[in-house]
């Protein structure tokens, strides 16, 4: 027998939060105020938008906690120079066929 499942407490009820652009729409579900930026710090909350924007994340926290210079070292320690070799990493950025590839 099932246990019935009531929504989830959401820890972003209320705040500004990121995710993945493709379940941007689930933030809004939870309470959360979705928005398209990378990295969004709200009150002790963090939310990143991907991949990639989890590193800026790491970097961000760090440098908040640490101070920059931390931040800057531990960017060279993992060799975080980011240079993509195509500009798609975004649905605005990226080929519209591409962009309802990813949807389909």
């Amino acid at each position: 027998m099932a246990c019935p499942v009531s929504p989830p407490l959401s820890l972003l009820k209320g705040r500004r939060a990121t995710t993945h652009w493709l379940t941007m729409e689930q933030l809004g579900q939870l309470g959360a105020e979705p928005v398209t930026e990378r990295v969004v710090f709200d009150g002790k909350y963090v939310t990143a938008a991907g991949v990639s924007s989890g590193i800026d994340m790491g970097l961000a926290l760090a440098g908040r906690l640490a101070g920059d210079e931390t931040a800057q070292l531990i960017q060279l320690r993992i060799e975080y120079d980011p240079q993509p070799p195509y500009d798609a990493g975004s649905p605005a950025k990226a080929p519209a066929h591409i962009v309802g590839r990813l949807r389909a």
